[in-house]
């Protein structure tokens, strides 16, 4: 079985390229061929595991999350998940909380 270093490897090697995990399109445990990319799971990122990735993808069947905030909670994520997600760039545009700042 390969790791998922070794399979990034094979994959660019046969002219395939990479794109981030998406909050709404990822699975949570297998890439996905996406044209000429693919499309990592959510437990190919370090620091998200598989109970974690499962969460999300069954959170976001509910709908669009509000916030960072909405998401840990909707998805039973711990606050390392969430951050590990945000440093990966699939969290660019939600808000990291749910109230409204009126000033």
């Amino acid at each position: 079985m390969l790791t998922v270093l070794e399979l990034s490897l094979e994959m660019c090697e046969r002219g395939f390229g990479f794109h981030k995990v998406d909050l709404y399109k990822s699975s949570a445990t297998e890439f996905i061929v996406d044209g000429e990319k693919l499309l990592p799971p959510f437990n190919s990122l370090n620091g998200v595991g598989t109970n974690a990735a499962l969460n999300i993808v069954k959170a976001r069947e509910s709908g669009h999350f509000l916030s960072k905030e909405d998401l840990q909670q909707r998805a039973k994520l711990t606050k390392t998940v969430v951050e590990n997600l945000s440093d990966h760039g699939c969290l660019e545009g939600l808000p990291d909380s749910n109230q409204l700042s009126l000033f």
